[in-house]
């Protein structure tokens, strides 16, 4: 037999007995059998005296199959590491709660590196050292509630280096800080072997993970490694649960800002609809009072326009001067003003807080307001100005056209073909200088020209006083309107003024002459007055009769002639009749008609009949002594003034 066919034949044979060596320890790897028990088919073939061949297999066999099961056992561990790191990926992808997350980290990590103890620190940035957060199997308070300064203790040095350190004896090593109260807690936990790796964000360190036991242990690479995928899944869950904090906030305020951007439009809206309906008031020429209605509506409060002398003197200094609507308790106050001038102030009434665009809003409103007043006053000025420059026409130029006299006073509502009463008007307050008396006097004329723009009527100033042409009423009389003009003209300027009111006068516009006359008999009222000391007071010249002409210092004769007998006499030079022969003779004869009519050689009933219509002529009370002592002086005065018509 060749020897190839005899090592062919002996192969065979050697795997059989390979194989049969081998079978003891697969049975032993699938049962997942105890190192230990590898020993026991090598025990059995030397008891049973198997030859050395035999045992030689066996040992070969035990050798191989115990790698086998450490492999086997590592990838187990591998799995369990791995698996262990991928639940808690999948906890970090459905973060909620990070301390539930940490937890479970810390609890993973101690499970898998069987350690007594694991635990995790965080850096406190705003006190500058660290902090326990999480802590598995600690049983000591001390521990527990442990503060790091930065650089203290193992924890520090992980911090310092931002690498991994593992000490099997933390008390008896001298590679980092020691400090007493770190000390004293890691004594009260009773740990020994520690081991820390960092928790980074980029380059930074924000904490450390800790495994630790209480009996000296040396921490293979492995384990270090396995720690530090924990440590870094930590660091993730914390940079998530912050960016997470940070959008939750990025949220709150984008809907924050989404809230006042929504309140700041509908301000917007308002103010745009109050600017709007401002511009259309003014351009409709509305008043101040419906500014102040657009404007309570919009901001949905109570707008009122007060005076100046009735708005609060502090806030309304206070609002003029810084230009903004100022609080006042629960209301605001905005300023009307023109220039220095306070014309008065828009008050906002039961809102204590107010969106400053609403308060800008307030404050247009003020402004408008003072335009408009502004405009009002213009308006009222030019027409006092033109109703001024009638009035002197009518007092200077007698020559004027009656028909255009007609029409400016219609453009001013003012009709020259009723019955007037012209007042002079004066002040009698004692101004200090010159430019009080001035301010006084234009004080009085706007007060006049206002008063009859109201009436319908005519003012200007004239003669260091004001002089007005008012219509008088049905049932008024020139006395009545005298008093009454005395009265309001010294409540709008706040001193007194006396006036002195002509005879009612009729057909301005064909006899402007008339009105002068009036003029001149007006003022000798006004001096009456005066003279007999009423100041602030209202008279006709009717009220006076020839003491009016006693008292004048610029004596009107002919006038007093003419208001007294000056129908009798235009009777007599129309009709040719003797009604002031009769007259002087009747009263010469003691008011006797036998007595007269033997002084007039006539019947008794021709003195009957000619003072019957003397009666007709100068009212029914002409025989009254008050009248009769007027007829008796005015006859006298007649005789005087023309002596050669007797």
């Amino acid at each position: 037999m060749s020897r190839d066919h005899v090592r062919s034949a002996e192969r065979p044979a050697d795997e059989a007995a390979a194989v049969d060596a081998e079978a003891p320890f697969l049975e032993l790897l699938a049962r997942g059998a105890s190192a230990d028990a590898y020993e026991q088919p090598l025990l059995l073939a030397r008891a049973a005296g198997h030859p050395a061949e035999r045992i030689g297999a066996l040992e070969h066999a035990k050798l191989l199959a115990l790698r086998v099961r450490s492999e086997l056992e590592g990838r187990r561990r591998r799995e369990a590491e791995l698996s262990a790191l991928f639940e808690t990926a999948h906890d970090l992808a459905g973060l909620r709660d990070l301390d539930a997350v940490l937890r479970a980290i810390v609890q993973r990590a101690r499970s898998l590196l069987g350690t007594d103890v694991a635990y995790l620190s965080l850096n406190d940035p705003e006190r500058g050292d660290t902090y326990m957060r999480v802590t598995e199997g600690s049983v000591a308070a001390r521990f527990q509630q442990l503060r790091l300064g930065m650089g203290e203790g193992l924890g520090g040095l992980v911090a310092q280096t931002a690498r991994p350190y593992v000490t099997d004896d933390y008390f008896e090593d001298d590679r980092f800080q020691h400090t007493s109260t770190i000390d004293a807690g890691v004594r009260d936990e009773g740990l020994v072997a520690i081991l820390g790796v960092p928790l980074t964000l980029g380059h930074h360190v924000i904490g450390v993970l800790f495994a630790a036991d209480r009996r000296a242990r040396v921490f293979e690479r492995a384990q270090i490694a396995l720690l530090g995928s924990f440590a870094a899944l930590a660091a993730a869950a914390i940079d998530t649960a912050n960016l997470l904090t940070e959008t939750r906030s990025a949220l709150a305020g984008l809907e924050r800002a989404n809230e006042i951007i929504q309140d700041r439009s509908g301000v917007i809206e308002r103010a745009s609809e109050v600017h709007d309906r401002l511009a259309e008031l003014v351009l409709r020429g509305g008043g101040v009072h419906d500014v102040a209605a657009a404007v309570a509506e919009v901001l949905d409060g109570t707008v009122e326009f007060t005076e100046a002398a009735a708005a609060p003197a502090e806030a309304l200094e206070a609002s003029r001067a810084e230009g903004h609507a100022v609080p006042h308790a629960d209301d605001w106050i905005a300023a009307v003003a023109a220039g220095g001038e306070l014309l008065g102030a828009l008050v906002l009434r039961g809102h204590p807080g107010l969106d400053p665009v609403d308060q800008r809003t307030l404050e247009r409103a003020a402004m408008v307001t003072s335009l408009l007043l502004l405009a009002r006053r213009s308006a009222a000025e030019a027409e006092q100005r033109v109703r001024g420059e009638l009035l002197d026409d009518l007092l200077d130029a007698r020559d004027r056209d009656p028909r255009l006299l007609r029409e400016r006073a219609a453009r001013l509502r003012a009709d020259l073909d009723a019955t007037h009463v012209v007042l002079a008007a004066r002040l009698d307050g004692t101004a200090a200088d010159a430019e009080q008396k001035a301010d006084a006097r234009r004080r009085l004329w706007s007060a006049a020209s206002h008063l009859a723009a109201t009436r319908h009527g005519l003012a200007a100033a004239r003669d260091g006083g004001t002089v007005l042409l008012l219509p008088l009423t049905p049932g008024d009389t020139a006395t009545g309107l005298a008093r009454q003009t005395a009265r309001q003209l010294g409540t709008a300027v706040h001193e007194a003024v006396t006036v002195g009111a002509s005879a009612p006068v009729r057909d301005l516009a064909e006899r402007p002459d008339t009105v002068t006359a009036a003029y001149a008999e007006g003022r000798r009222c006004l001096d009456a007055l005066r003279l007999l000391g009423r100041t602030g007071d209202g008279a006709a010249a009717e009220d006076f009769g020839f003491l009016g002409l006693l008292l004048a210092t610029d004596r009107d004769i002919a006038g007093f002639v003419d208001r007294t007998i000056g129908q009798v006499v235009a009777y007599d030079d129309r009709r040719g009749t003797d009604l002031l022969r009769t007259l002087d003779a009747y009263f010469g004869c003691g008011m006797s008609p036998a007595r007269t009519k033997d002084a007039l050689h006539v019947h008794v009933n021709t003195v009957a009949q000619r003072l019957e219509r003397v009666g007709r002529l100068l009212g029914d009370d002409w025989q009254s002594p008050a009248r009769a002592l007027e007829i008796q002086l005015a006859l006298r005065l007649h005789h005087l003034s023309a002596p050669d018509r007797h």
